[in-house]
């Protein structure tokens, strides 16, 4: 019996698909906003939100291992954890923006929530 797998693999292997979801997770940290397909902006909420979470309870070196970029976790630490502290979770929200020309992808915008 087929089960799911519990995430999309996106069309990639597994090691392009970490880096990749990881770069989206760390563009959303530093630029709290990013474009991308639909698909693609479900995954990398789950990605978001666990930083987000780690940064909130204090976690620094299991944050500090899953972040490779000294500013981003800079940022998750002195400002994100800060900003959603009293806030559960739901830390990001996602906006559906039309349909790419070329492939005719359905295009999201992920935005952190203020």
């Amino acid at each position: 019996m087929i089960k799911n797998t519990g995430y999309r693999k996106l069309g990639k292997t597994t090691s392009h698909r970490k880096a990749m979801l990881s770069n989206m997770a760390v563009s959303i940290v530093l630029h709290e906003e990013v474009k991308t397909t639909l698909p693609k902006a479900k995954e990398v909420r789950r990605e978001v939100e666990g930083l987000i979470t780690l940064a909130k309870n204090g976690e620094k070196l299991a944050l500090k291992n899953a972040v490779n970029d000294k500013v981003a976790y800079k940022k998750l630490v002195e400002v994100l954890s800060e900003r959603y502290a009293k806030r559960d979770g739901g830390y990001t929200r996602i906006y559906r923006a039309g349909i790419r020309k070329g492939d005719n992808a359905e295009v999201a915008v992920i935005k952190l929530v203020d």
